[in-house]
C-alpha cells in the first residue's frame, strides 16, 4: 500500500481515523531536508495553510500511514486537490525502526509567506503531540507566530 507522510493535524491518528477509515498508522520519522511553513490562504482560511519547502537544515516530524485505493478519494479531497490548494510529491521519509521509506504529503499550490491561525497552529502541535514528537518539537511549534483575528 502507498504510504502517506502527514505532517499537520493529520498527525493525530483519532483525526486520520476519521479521514481515512481504512489507513492504519504504520510508523512515525523526519522528513530530513523539508521545513513545515505557512503560505497562500486568505481570509476564508483565518491564516495561512501549512505546507513544506525543501531546506537543507531542517526536518519535519511526520506520521506515515498505509493508505489503500479506497481511501485515496478521501484524503485527496479532504486536503483539496480537487481545487487545485494542494498537490502530492514523493519524499524520502527517515523512520527510527523501519529504515527510509518513500511517501508522499501534500504540499501548497500557493506562495510561501504568512502566518497561520492560532487554531490551526494549535491543531498542528496538539496532533504532533499525539503523535508522539520530541517535546522540543511540540514547544517549537507552540511558540511560532499566528495570525492576529479580529473578534
Amino acid at each position: 500500500m502507498p504510504l502517506y507522510a502527514a505532517y499537520g493535524s493529520n498527525l493525530d491518528p483519532e483525526i486520520m481515523a476519521k479521514r481515512a477509515p481504512h489507513s492504519p498508522l504504520w510508523s512515525t520519522g523526519w522528513l530530513a531536508g523539508w521545513r513545515l511553513t505557512f503560505g497562500g490562504g486568505g481570509s476564508e482560511w483565518g491564516g495561512a495553510l501549512t505546507t513544506l519547502v525543501e531546506d537543507s537544515g531542517s526536518s519535519v516530524f511526520v506520521a506515515l500511514y498505509d493508505v489503500p485505493a479506497c481511501d485515496e478519494p478521501l484524503l485527496d479531497s479532504w486536503e483539496g486537490t480537487d481545487n487545485g490548494v494542494y498537490s502530492r510529491i514523493r519524499v524520502r521519509v527517515r523512520t527510527l525502526l523501519d529504515g527510509d521509506a518513500t511517501a508522499w504529503v501534500y504540499v501548497l499550490n500557493d506562495y510561501e509567506g504568512g502566518l497561520p491561525s492560532a487554531l490551526s497552529l494549535g491543531a498542528i502541535a496538539d496532533a504532533a503531540e499525539k503523535a508522539g514528537a520530541p517535546a522540543a518539537y511540540v514547544a517549537e511549534l507552540r511558540g511560532r507566530p499566528c495570525a492576529s483575528v479580529d473578534l
